[in-house]
């Protein structure tokens, strides 16, 4: 079924430190009733990890060996992949772009290394950087999750430290003060980039007479 609305879909990666709340926000987002919101799609992802409590194949991930993730890399099924915390994740290309020819918009939520190679790949994807309202707001963030331990919270807040050295090769940046105020932005964003005239067919939209 194709989403609402004419076109073709839009690439959008969502990045940002763990706990600065990507998914809540795209789930905000998606909640809405309003055309854009009908649009989105969010991606699943590829992951060696083990499933975390609740998690279900082919909805939050497709999980796969280290060997079977390494073989879908060499035959180039992947728009990206990265390693993070010891676990590799990518994103299935062919899942992706059948989504976007029937119009959807996807959305995917991965780390800066990740969406640098989706921006070599796909120059024409949407690229935004969620930031926290401070540094000590990701913190207690992270600390309230309550499902990893100290050593694991500290190797995030690092890597944190580090991806925001990228914040500049994004397009937009939201920051998550507020989960309501941060999805009418994505939303606005999603909108406003529909709206580009490289986006657009404009031969058809202007096939009017003078007069």
């Amino acid at each position: 079924m194709r989403a609402p609305g004419n076109g073709r879909g839009l690439l959008v990666v969502v990045s940002g430190p763990s706990g600065v709340g990507k998914g809540t926000v795209v789930d905000a987002a998606m909640a809405r009733r309003t055309e854009a919101a009908r649009r989105i799609r969010r991606s699943i992802s590829v992951t060696t990890r083990k499933p975390r409590p609740g998690e279900r194949e082919g909805v939050d991930y497709f999980f796969r060996s280290p060997k079977q993730f390494a073989s879908m890399v060499r035959r180039g099924e992947m728009l990206e992949h990265a390693e993070y915390l010891g676990h590799q994740y990518g994103t299935p290309a062919d899942w992706v772009d059948r989504q976007l020819e029937e119009g959807y918009d996807v959305v995917l939520e991965i780390e800066v290394k990740g969406a640098m190679q989706v921006r070599r790949r796909r120059p024409d994807a949407v690229l935004i950087y969620m930031l926290p309202p401070s540094w000590q707001a990701l913190k207690r963030r992270l600390a309230g999750r309550r499902s990893e331990d100290e050593e694991v919270q500290q190797a995030r807040l690092e890597v944190a430290l580090q991806e925001k050295k990228q914040v500049h090769r994004y397009d937009y940046v939201i920051v998550n003060d507020r989960v309501s105020r941060a999805a009418s932005k994505l939303l606005a964003i999603l909108t406003a980039e529909r709206a580009r005239v490289s986006r657009m067919d404009t031969d058809r939209l202007l096939e009017w007479e003078n007069g």
